[in-house]
């Protein structure tokens, strides 16, 4: 990181701000063309967990290419100035790049919801109907490293 001043190195305050993200967005790649997506998600034992239906377009991609980097953010507030260019943002975000895993064990995918569900809501778990398991792909980002990053103005 360029700005050592901005750096977050607190593996603590890192977890605190993806607990408090409402969303992350992960970046795939296919042929060398970028996509992002905003996902719900959850965190837990270093890994985010994601769902989706069970098909579509980065479903197709993370199949061919399970290399990911995510990004979540917290608190953003501009700073307003005389002058364009002085302007600000106070923010703080986690960026980081794991590896995709699909996860197929029922009682696996079953957990990983459970991590998301209990992010939003606050509740340790749930019944899914089997119907909606069986069409619902549930994805494990296994995070390989990860960067915090602050701003005030």
């Amino acid at each position: 990181m360029r700005r050592k001043d901005k750096e977050i190195t607190d593996r603590a305050l890192i977890e605190q701000i993806m607990e408090k993200a409402s969303f992350c967005r992960i970046a795939v790649s296919q042929n060398d063309k970028p996509y992002i997506i905003p996902m719900n998600f959850g965190y837990e034992d270093n890994c985010i967990y994601l769902h989706s239906i069970n098909e579509g377009r980065k479903i197709d991609i993370l199949k061919k290419n399970e290399q990911v980097c995510f990004e979540m953010d917290i608190d953003c507030q501009p700073i307003e100035a005389e002058k364009p260019c002085d302007w600000g943002m106070n923010y703080y975000s986690v960026i980081g790049f794991g590896r995709a895993v699909f996860i197929e064990d029922i009682r696996q995918k079953r957990k990983g919801l459970d991590v998301i569900v209990r992010k939003y809501t606050g509740k340790p778990s749930f019944d899914y109907p089997e119907t909606m398991m069986e069409n619902l792909a549930v994805i494990k980002i296994e995070i390989d490293s990860i960067t915090g990053k602050k701003s005030n103005g």
